[in-house]
């Protein structure tokens, strides 16, 4: 018997329950579908525009959202890599219930999921599977999610277009990471339909301040802090090697599930060396704009090792209350990840060289070192 998520595993993919006409003009200025992926392009076409009717009378339903004050003007960002730690961090301070968050049904069907409920949310739960593809971590539709995901469903103005039409990867990435060479209307667009998921979130969490994770906005602080001057910002930060590894891990898992192109092995590693040069050089550079007191810089090691100390600080560091409250269900969730194992993977040589050569800066900013030595053997196993 085929298991719900085999038979609906192009519910996975990131624009099938978002825009019909964001799809429709995507597909236009994207290069197109290759032949192999016009199975997955049709599911797309059809869900999407089945369910034009949910996103319009949410539309109507909820047109004065926009306008509201529940939007807590000082959001905590978690920023940082891929891989970094920042879905751990994200899980931790989001038990705290004087957060919220944009939820993972949020950003699978963030047009219409106030509208239509727990009646789809009971169906997506059942379609969807119950752990990540990348690393076996929990996946379910009430936990935080990154809301670029729910960018993607509804805008053309996301990095994470990338998934679906992976051979236009550095082009988004200019555009929508980095904002290089795009007019300020494109800006300004960007930032109203950000405004919108953030909105919405804000109502379904009853107005409380919002945890946002988001590792693209590692490379957008300068632009957060134009919408929400007195943000506060939370960034992870992990050992390079391992990163590139587990990042590498990751883009082949999910670009199996979600790509309409297809991409060469050498095209993805080349990209993920150069997305992270980008993105922590202009990092290193705009973290300076933050006003003091609200930034706060974990290192993953660290914080994995002594994760209620990690937590600490960043309650002490941006002078936020309510820890000690909180902490029995940060240690109910520590509890719940007990036996968890990470994946695994070598370590080589030419991985190594290739780490050194791009991302050497990161490695002595912050005091890295190869994780094993090399001294006595040609590859390295690592877990991440």
């Amino acid at each position: 018997m085929q298991h719900h998520g085999e038979r609906f595993s192009d519910i996975r993919q990131p624009l099938a329950l978002g825009s019909f006409r964001n799809w429709l003009r995507l597909l236009w200025s994207s290069g197109g579908v290759d032949r192999m992926f016009l199975r997955r392009a049709a599911f797309i076409s059809s869900v999407s525009f089945l369910t034009i009717p949910f996103r319009m009378w949410e539309r109507v339903r909820y047109r004065e959202l926009n306008n509201g004050t529940s939007l807590d003007a000082s959001p905590i960002f978690i920023v940082g890599h891929w891989r970094s730690g920042t879905t751990l961090l994200h899980q931790l301070l989001c038990r705290d219930p004087a957060f919220g968050y944009v939820s993972t049904f949020q950003t699978i069907a963030p047009e219409w999921f106030l509208t239509c409920g727990r009646t789809v949310e009971s169906w997506l739960a059942r379609a969807i599977p119950s752990t990540r593809m990348m690393d076996n971590m929990r996946l379910n539709l009430d936990d935080p999610q990154e809301e670029e995901f729910a960018m993607a469903e509804m805008s053309p103005f996301s990095f994470y277009h990338q998934w679906s039409f992976p051979r236009n990867a550095r082009e988004y990435f200019d555009k929508y990471a980095m904002f290089h060479n795009v007019s300020e209307s494109v800006v300004c667009n960007w930032k109203k339909a950000y405004l919108r998921i953030l909105h919405k979130a804000a109502f379904n969490s009853g107005g409380k301040r919002l945890v946002i994770k988001n590792p693209i906005n590692t490379a957008r602080i300068e632009t957060l802090l134009e919408m929400f001057p007195n943000a506060k910002f939370v960034h992870i930060y992990r050992n390079p090697y391992t990163v590139f590894l587990s990042t590498r891990h990751f883009f082949r898992c999910v670009l199996g599930s979600t790509q309409l192109q297809a991409a060469g092995q050498d095209e993805i590693e080349a990209n993920i060396l150069w997305f992270y040069e980008q993105m922590m050089r202009r990092f290193l550079d705009e973290k300076r704009l933050i006003p003091q007191g609200n930034l706060v810089e974990l290192r993953f090691e660290e914080f994995e090792a002594q994760p209620l100390d990690g937590l600490r600080q960043v309650y002490d560091g941006l002078r936020l209350p309510g820890f000690d409250a909180a902490e029995d269900r940060f240690r109910d969730h520590l509890s719940s990840l007990a036996g968890y194992r990470k994946n695994r993977y070598d370590l080589s040589d030419d991985v190594i060289r290739k780490v050194e050569e791009h991302w050497g800066f990161a490695i002595d900013r912050w005091g890295y070192k190869v994780p094993q030595s090399q001294a006595d053997k040609s590859q390295a196993t690592i877990a991440s």
